[in-house]
């Protein structure tokens, strides 16, 4: 699954291996992985819930 989307890396990540976060859009869900090992799941979340968490913070 995680192939096959569209991976962003978060403006406030960086190259130097800090806390990273890649969110991928789909029509039905928002899926977010850490950057740093791509071999763990990713969390999904329905797009609703992504822009209440994004509000939040």
């Amino acid at each position: 699954m995680s192939t096959d989307l569209n991976w962003f890396k978060s403006s406030y990540s960086s190259d130097q291996g800090g806390d990273c976060v890649e969110v991928a859009a789909c029509p039905g869900a928002v899926h977010v992985r850490d950057s740093k090992d791509t071999d763990l799941p990713s969390l999904s979340v329905s797009p609703a819930a992504w822009g209440d968490f994004l509000t939040l913070v």
